[in-house]
């Protein structure tokens, strides 16, 4: 029989972390544990307020299927008995992590893909004055690839700031659904003149039908519109790209079915995160083979990480040991 535990922990962010729905400075997280007495499996979630989690209602979800999980429910089991968000990611994960130390087999490997090479990750600059960012900027000007988080009013002067003081870093941003329609005319070709290679989510979530109407010069990407494969149909005719985050999709085996779903549909893939340790980035990881942009620098931004992470070389991500995940 197996034994699964929950656990709250809270990770210092370095500094403070801005997007358009306000700051945090420590990353609250979830970890889930299960074990069959001989093997250990862990797995890692980030609640989300934008979704209505906190990590008292995750906990409380993980509690409603705890007896299922140490009765030998499987994966497959755990897509009907939770929704899609971060109480499954953590679950799942773990699952997977459980199930690779019992085998002596890596996830890749039972996952049937390839193990994760070395991915280049984009550097998120929080939102701030464009003064504040081209200071960011500059410092991290060696980056090969920078991710701005936007607001709304003033994202044209902050995007040429940066843009000023990193002249040959790509730039991709992300906007938290801040924009308002009338400001799309003049932001998709700023953006496009600017060099952006991809916006992320301008519009908020149920007001985006229209932006498939609209010339496009920079391809768009659903983040808070696309959960999971279900949400696939909604986003299609709209977006170019979807970011797919585990904490969204509640966990890997939902995220490896998206992916394969999304290159039907004929959508570009990132694989993007939540704020959290290396024990959340390694199993997006396993995507990031898939992923034209790859989002995954949480632990860039934290004060510490976990023992046995992933190594970061500048914006280099090199996999974490088995020791960590998977």
């Amino acid at each position: 029989m197996r034994n699964l535990i929950a656990y709250q922990e809270s990770w210092p962010i370095r500094g403070s972390f801005r997007i358009s729905r306000g700051a945090k400075t420590s990353a609250d997280v979830v970890v889930v544990e299960i074990t069959d007495g001989r093997f250990t499996g862990r797995g890692e979630c980030v609640p989300y307020p934008r979704y209505g989690e906190s990590p008292s209602t995750v906990m409380d979800e993980i509690s409603t299927i705890r007896e299922a999980i140490n009765h030998g429910a499987s994966r497959t089991d755990l897509l009907s008995l939770l929704p899609s968000g971060a109480a499954r990611n953590a679950v799942d994960c773990a699952l997977w992590d459980l199930e690779a130390k019992q085998t002596g087999k890596s996830v890749s490997e039972l996952a049937g893909i390839p193990s994760p090479g070395p991915l280049i990750t984009a550097y998120t600059l929080s939102l701030d004055t464009p003064e504040k960012m081209a200071g960011a900027a500059s410092a991290n000007a060696h980056r090969p690839l920078i991710k701005l988080k936007l607001g709304g009013e003033g994202d044209i002067e902050r995007v040429t700031a940066v843009r000023e003081a990193a002249p040959k870093t790509r730039l991709i941003v992300d906007a938290n659904e801040a924009w308002e329609p009338d400001m799309l005319g003049s932001y998709f070709p700023a953006m496009a003149e600017l060099g952006v290679e991809l916006i992320e989510q301008p519009l908020p979530a149920g007001e985006d039908d229209n932006l498939g109407e609209l010339d496009r010069p920079v391809p768009i990407c659903a983040d808070e519109s696309c959960h999971d494969t279900s949400t696939l149909d909604q986003v299609a005719s709209n977006y170019d790209y979807i970011n797919i985050k585990l904490d969204k999709t509640g966990g890997l085996t939902e995220a490896l079915q998206m992916a394969e779903a999304a290159r039907e549909f004929g959508l570009g893939i990132m694989v993007g995160c939540m704020l959290g340790t290396s024990l959340g980035m390694a199993p997006a990881m396993l995507l990031g083979g898939m992923a034209r942009f790859v989002d995954l620098d949480g632990p860039l931004l934290l004060e510490k990480d976990r023992p046995d992470g992933i190594q970061f070389d500048e914006s280099v991500m090199h996999p974490s040991t088995h020791a960590l995940w998977g």
